[in-house]
């Protein structure tokens, strides 16, 4: 399966950039040309302590009742940012869930955050569903050529917003841009997993 292929040549490169869709072949250069020239990167926020959803009694206002970033979690923040260093990736703007765990994401990868409702899990409640999607789909179709820019959320989030972004681990992005009409779906170009 391409899924599994994909995690062992990531362990072997350090990092893989995958060209889509899934079993087309692996081109690191022209997606980093992507990058370098503007794109806008979904990630599903690190590895966090064991769990499904967040404690029951969870508050948005408050980190320690909720499913926050493991050790592994922090220090694979921080080799994605590193990543982004090394290629000399100058991320323009972070967005992210106000979830503290993807809060900690952006700020161990990129050095800042910013809460943004868009991007907020909607693992417990999908009322909203369709109206986050919607936002970021329009944030995405005006997104400055040239910008570089990071949304970091939830899998379930991203995987409702994007068709082809479902199934991300902890960690994994994949680099959207604006579907051919207004409105459109995204389409994906790439996957990313640092390791």
């Amino acid at each position: 399966m391409i899924h599994h292929r994909v995690r062992r040549l990531a362990a072997l490169c350090g990092a893989l950039l995958c060209a889509l869709p899934p079993g087309a072949q692996a081109d690191e250069t022209a997606l980093l040309r992507e990058l370098r020239a503007g794109a806008v990167v979904m990630m599903r926020h690190t590895q966090t302590t064991p769990g499904v959803g967040d404690p029951p009694g969870w508050r948005l206002d408050q980190c320690p009742t909720q499913r926050n970033l493991a050790d592994s979690g922090i220090a694979h923040a921080k080799r994605i940012g590193q990543w982004f260093a090394t290629n000399q990736l100058q991320v323009t703007q972070v967005r992210n869930s106000p979830w503290c765990r993807t809060r900690d994401t952006a700020v161990l990868a990129f050095g800042r955050r910013d809460d943004w409702a868009a991007l907020s899990n909607i693992f417990e409640d999908r009322s909203g569903a369709e109206a986050q999607a919607a936002a970021v789909r329009q944030y995405v179709a005006v997104a400055k050529p040239g910008e570089l820019v990071v949304l970091v959320s939830h899998g379930i989030t991203i995987g409702h917003i994007v068709p082809g972004g479902a199934g991300l681990a902890a960690g994994e992005s994949i680099v959207v841009r604006a579907g051919a009409a207004a409105g459109a779906p995204l389409q994906v170009i790439g996957r990313l997993v640092v390791p």
